[in-house]
Order: C-alpha cells, then structure tokens, then sequence
C-alpha cells in the first residue's frame, strides 16, 4: 500500500437504542457482554428524545449525561442521529457516518413479537440484527432469517427502568445514583 492509499477499517458496529430512563447495570451488561464475546467492535448507545408509547422520560440530556459514564473506547453515546422517529431511519443515517462498516441493530427477545409491526420494516431488515434472549420467548416462532444473530446464552438481569424510578436503586451505577440525586430526577411531586 502506498502513501496516498487508505486503509479502510470495516468494523461490526451495534446500534444500541432505547429510552435508557434511567440507564441501569442491565444496559451495561447487554454493552459489556457484546463487547467482551466479539459480537461487535464497538456499540453506539442511541437514548431516544421520545418514545410513541412513553410519557415520563427525563429530559434527553440528562439521559444522555447518565450514559457517558458507560463510555470508553469501545462505547459511545451517539448524540447525532438520535431525533429520528423510526429505527430504519435512524440506521440509514449512521450507515452514511459509518458506509465501510456492518451495522447491528440490538434487541432483546421480547421485542419480536412485535418486529412484524415496526415501520418500514423491510428497510430496517437491511441491517443485521442480534437479539438477546428475554425471558421465554422462542427464536424459531419470529426469525427466519440469515440477518439475525440469536443469542442464547445471554442472562439478562430482570429489573426494569420504572422498578428504578419507582425507588429501587440497587441496579445504578454508583455514578448514575448520584446523578440522579443531584439533579433530583425521577421524584414524584
């Protein structure tokens, strides 16, 4: 290769995407697990400002402040293309970022009972998916397709982000716990 020859790296990028509200050990689990098996490079976090099902996020930029501590090397919240209001979109605009690269998009199980009714769904397929296995739902009823990743082995921890907002504190990062004192997040009025 000569000097005016680039070399162009190809890396598995995992598009994490969520509410994380509040993020907590069980995203953390999901970034290191995929991160330490070799799934992917490397994953971008991607908080979204709004959910279509969801009323009672904090604001976006606390949301986003609470995940950098999660970053590193191989982890970066992504606060470009995170105002999109469909997931196919919000892929089409990393993939332009990332063009020499594979993108993944992240789920867990429970999210395919209802994959058949995501928009644009066969835009979103495009892309490789890896799905983590959530509670008992079976691959073979929703996947049959060679663009997705099932993994089985993967024990999720069973707390949810309202269980948090609700009071329980065990499943915060030290860091994101004192966050959220500070800024007195997620107190009921």
């Amino acid at each position: 290769m000569n000097s005016t020859e680039k070399r162009i790296i190809i890396m598995r990028i995992g598009i994490y995407i969520g509410s994380f509200n509040p993020p907590h050990l069980g995203h953390k689990k999901v970034i290191d697990y995929l991160i330490e098996n070799n799934y992917v490079d490397k994953i971008l976090i991607e908080p979204t400002p709004n959910y279509w099902d969801k009323t009672d996020l904090a604001n976006i930029n606390d949301r986003i402040n609470m995940l950098k501590f999660y970053e590193n090397e191989k982890v970066q919240v992504d606060t470009i293309h995170n105002n999109y209001p469909y997931t196919y979109e919000l892929l089409n605009s990393v993939q332009k970022d990332y063009p020499n690269d594979t993108l993944y998009l992240i789920l867990g199980s429970d999210n395919l009972e209802k994959l058949h009714k995501w928009n644009n769904i066969d835009e979103l397929l495009k892309y490789a998916v890896i799905v983590l296995k959530r509670k008992s739902i079976k691959k073979n009823a929703y996947i049959d397709d060679s663009k997705f990743t099932y993994i089985d082995d993967f024990d999720f921890i069973d707390i949810s982000s309202t269980e948090i907002r609700n009071g329980s504190d065990d499943y915060l990062d030290e860091n994101i716990k004192q966050y959220i004192k500070k800024n007195n997040l997620y107190q009921e009025d």
